[in-house]
Formats: C-alpha cells, structure tokens, sequence
C-alpha cells in the first residue's frame, strides 16, 4: 500500500471512543494530515465515553458536519489517501455496504470505494447476527477492510490505553503508517 499523508476519519455512534485519541496521536506523529466527519451520534457518544467534544481532539486538521454532501469527502477529486470509521456502527456499516448514502461519514466511504482506495471499517457489535455479516462481506466485496476493535493480550497490557494503542498501531499498519517501535509491542514469537 502507498503511504498515507491525508487520512478522511469517521467517527460514528458506536461504544469504543477510546481508541480514537489514541488512533490521532500515532497519525500525528507520523505527521498525518486528517480530516473529520463526526456524526451526530458519534458526537453524543465521544462526549459519553470520553467527556470530549470534537475540538479537543486537535490532531483533526479540520471538520466537516455530517449533513454537508457539498463539502470535499463528497467528491473523489478531493484525494484522500485512505478513509477509516472508527468506531463503525452496524447502521453505518449497513450503509455503507448498500451504497446508501446518508450523511457524509456514509458518502465519503461510497466515494472512497469507488475511488479504489483503502477503507477501513472498526466495525463495533457483539454479537453478530447474521445481517451484519453480509453487510461486512458486501463490505469487503466493494473493496473495504473489516477490522473490528479486538484487543490482543500478548503484549501484556496494564491499562485500556496499552490495548487500544495496540488495536490503532494495527490500524496504521493497514495504512502503511509508519508506528515508532516504542509505541507498540509487535509479535516476537514465543
């Protein structure tokens, strides 16, 4: 995969807010350009979980409104490198995988599929049924990466931060964004 230098993220209204401060440090300090579309249920939750609003999360170069489909996401002219939902709800993923195009977090993904270029979906449900997994191979069909936040345990975390560093370094490695070895711990073999 080509390097990412602009990154598109899509916070959706799934539980799993954690991951994202963590998610922007690491493409800040892979000086990564992003651009942000928060939906209005993204935005309720990231001030549940985290007690944050969108403009305390300042790695986000600028911030389009979710009900905007003339703003850059909308169009595959503006030239994102790749576009993440983090975290993805099943409605969004639904969305997504029917080409239905109800805000701008699901446009942008459209454009981004039909631009051929990386989409990563932080699909956030359990369990399953068996309507989200079709949407996730009609997903993964047009193009898109079904990479749902499951933390790993070999690194031996002491705190949630430990896990989600390791699930957003996953992320970047998907991207082709370079992750300091300090950051993370990678799989050594036993």
């Amino acid at each position: 995969m080509a390097e990412c230098h602009r990154l598109l993220l899509g916070i959706t209204g799934a539980t799993g807010m954690l991951y994202v401060p963590i998610f922007l440090e690491l493409l800040a300090a892979a000086k990564v350009e992003v651009h942000g579309i928060l939906s209005d249920a993204g935005r309720k939750v990231l001030q549940f979980e985290l007690g944050l609003a969108p403009d305390d999360l300042r790695q986000v170069n600028r911030w389009f409104a979710a009900d905007d489909f003339t703003a850059p996401p909308a169009s595959g002219s503006a030239r994102y490198d790749a576009m993440v939902v983090l975290p993805c709800t099943v409605g969004s993923l639904a969305a997504i995988a029917g080409g239905f195009c109800n805000n701008l977090v699901h446009r942008a993904a459209d454009v981004t599929l039909k631009e051929r270029r990386p989409l990563i979906l932080a699909v956030r449900e359990t369990p399953l049924n068996r309507t989200h997994l079709r949407n996730m191979l009609a997903a993964h069909e047009a193009g898109a990466i079904i990479c749902p936040p499951m933390p790993s345990f070999y690194q031996h975390p002491q705190t949630l931060d430990d896990l989600a560093r390791q699930f957003a370094a996953r992320i970047c490695d998907l991207l082709g964004v370079p992750v300091s070895s300090a950051a993370i711990k990678r799989w050594q073999g036993i």
